[in-house]
């Protein structure tokens, strides 16, 4: 009798541990909702963590973006010439600046899950998509202070007369945020994928990055490429959101129904592809990372 109650116990054992090989669509979505507590304490531990023991402390959170805004606003604004639609030129940066590295802090993030963090994956397992969700959190939570200076620059602004004409519109900001946090993660992820094999894709995305913020209507308005080139700056998933955001925000923009849906269309196969190549990869990125 106990010889069978010790061989029901091992298969049981056993039984958690060799389970059947992952399908390509299986992302194990309920084991990463077990581990939530998790994703909260390295979003906890990153957001402390990010600028401990500096001088400025918190500042830090404000201080990049306040001075890209100025650094834009002089170059493109006032040397530049940069038409912004009559839209006050430090807003007008200001919003895309923010979005901008809202979505790209995500996918430089995401990019390197596998590199960064080959040495805690190598001794305890969880599900490695928990780094890049606490990462996207902590993207969230620093996107929150960086809008709330660029809401008391818009309240200044307004309250002398600028031309800002914020609308109800401006409701859509938590569908804009959702967006570019899974855009970021998608082509993370398989840029991540990517990077188990080829190394050298660590070293071109943040600069990848920046040449794509140029392509992204964060320094100009879309409305200043000519209509018969503006589909191809339509494929660019980023720009309808920046676009969207200024239309909302500061009430000028060129925006439609068909350009969201075409941006949320594409930030969809993205992400679906970036989990897909993220969870066949994380089976042997030990072995070659």
């Amino acid at each position: 009798m106990s010889t069978e109650t010790t061989s029901k116990e091992d298969l049981s054992a056993w039984s958690e541990v060799l389970v059947p090989d992952r399908g390509w669509m299986d992302f194990r979505l309920g084991e990463l909702w077990r581990y939530r507590d998790l994703v909260l304490r390295f979003f906890r531990r990153d957001f402390v963590a990010s600028y401990k023991q500096t001088i400025l402390g918190p500042l830090w959170f404000v201080i990049p973006p306040v001075l890209t805004t100025l650094i834009f606003t002089v170059v493109f604004g006032r040397i530049g010439r940069i038409s912004t639609n009559g839209q006050p030129d430090f807003l007008f940066f200001m919003l895309g600046v923010t979005a901008w590295n809202y979505f790209a802090t995500c996918l430089n993030k995401a990019a390197i899950t596998f590199t960064s963090n080959s040495g805690v994956f190598g001794k305890v397992y969880f599900p490695r998509l928990v780094m890049p969700l606490s990462t996207i959190l902590t993207n969230l939570l620093t996107f929150a202070i960086q809008f709330g200076v660029f809401l008391l620059f818009f309240a200044f602004y307004w309250w002398h007369g600028a031309n800002v004409h914020p609308n109800w519109r401006v409701v859509i900001l938590p569908i804009l945020l959702v967006q570019m946090a899974a855009l970021g993660l998608g082509i993370g992820c398989i840029v991540c994928a990517l990077t188990t094999r080829f190394r050298d894709l660590a070293y071109m995305i943040s600069f990848g990055t920046q040449l794509w913020m140029y392509a992204s209507c964060v320094v100009y308005p879309l409305s200043t490429i000519s209509k018969e080139w503006r589909w191809v700056l339509m494929l660019n998933p980023m720009v309808p959101i920046i676009e969207a955001l200024r239309f909302s925000f500061l009430g000028g923009g060129i925006v439609e129904i068909w350009q969201l849906a075409v941006s949320a269309t594409v930030t969809a196969v993205l992400l679906l592809v970036g989990l897909v190549m993220f969870t066949r990869a994380e089976k042997t990125f030990m072995d070659t990372v």
